[in-house]
């Protein structure tokens, strides 16, 4: 990736971040004005996972800017994953937010204590929910021109808070105005249940990216018919892929007549280089020549399956 580029995705990832962070720290004050005036466990979830939402997304401002550093000598890879780690620490919260949020319903629940001032409580969801609709529409709109994981979990941050004061709402409304008194504890504990299953959700490509999964099926093949388009190579094998933050890895072995001489692989590898990440602009690349007919690892299907082979029986 050009430097105009990496600087370019830095930007947006910054202003999601710092987005993030002004929208939590609105609706932190406005939703503890209205947990003082309803006493709404519904409402008190909500705060909580707002509270939260604005240590998360300090944690994100932290990841994309610490992600959006050059390699250096202690990190030749560069700094990807620490938007995979920003992202683990909001799921960390977000699960504490859920748990704390579970206990309070239970407690209420089994209380029996009542809410109040309703129109209060549905006046801040319906601008909590408007101005929600913003930061989203902002943040899908980095996301699709970064991929950023680290905005990707604070996007469901978010998306979980449209449920959450949509809950109040209809947690206020049941209670007082239809005489359902079970109704915000039991919606306290669907709140959790829902940041639970957020919390799964945010989680996976984080943990994908930490763990350096590989590509997509579908990613890895269109990959290799690229690459399959040069005549000069020959059973490309031991390909291994992995992406960290917005960078992508991609290393293979690949095979070249023996009798070509240095500067001719040379040229051939070159040229393949150029094509696939044309291909793949965010991708570092590195590939391994061998000898036609050599065999590094007889008895290891990972090393030695060839990539173009497995392409002809697709077809």
């Amino acid at each position: 990736m050009d430097l105009a580029a990496t600087e370019a995705r830095a930007r947006l990832t910054r202003s999601a971040a710092f987005a993030s962070i002004a929208m939590a720290l609105f609706l932190l004050a406005l939703k503890a004005w209205a947990t003082w005036r309803t006493g709404s466990t519904a409402m008190l979830g909500s705060l909580a996972d707002t509270g939260l939402d604005l240590v998360a997304s300090c944690a994100t401002l932290w990841g994309v800017w610490f992600a959006a550093q050059p390699a250096d000598a202690e990190h030749r890879f560069g700094h990807g994953k620490a938007e995979a780690l920003a992202a683990i620490f909001q799921v960390m919260l977000i699960v504490v937010s859920a748990t704390a949020i579970l206990f309070r319903a239970v407690s209420r629940l089994a209380s029996g204590a009542d809410t109040s001032a309703a129109n209060d409580g549905i006046v801040v969801s319906l601008i909590a929910i408007a101005a929600t609709f913003v930061l989203l529409w902002w943040q899908r709109r980095v996301i699709r021109g970064t991929g950023s994981v680290a905005i990707k979990a604070d996007n469901v941050h978010y998306q979980s808070d449209l449920l959450l004061n949509l809950a109040v709402i209809a947690a206020l409304v049941l209670d007082q105005y239809l005489g359902f008194a079970q109704a915000d504890p039991l919606f306290g504990i669907a709140i959790a249940a829902w940041l639970m299953w957020g919390a799964w959700r945010a989680a996976s490509e984080a943990i994908d990216q930490l763990l350096d999964r590989e590509w997509p099926e579908e990613k890895r093949q269109r990959f290799v018919e690229i690459a399959a388009k040069h005549p000069e190579l020959s059973n490309l094998h031991d390909l291994r892929t992995r992406t960290s933050g917005a960078h992508d890895f991609v290393q293979f072995h690949v095979d070249l007549p023996g009798g070509m001489t240095v500067g001719e692989a040379h040229e051939v590898i070159e040229r393949v280089e150029e094509d696939l990440c044309h291909h793949f602009p965010d991708m570092e690349l590195l590939i391994h020549i061998d000898p036609e007919g050599h065999v590094d690892e007889p008895d290891n299907p990972l090393v030695e399956e060839d990539e173009f082979a497995k392409l002809d029986k697709e077809a």
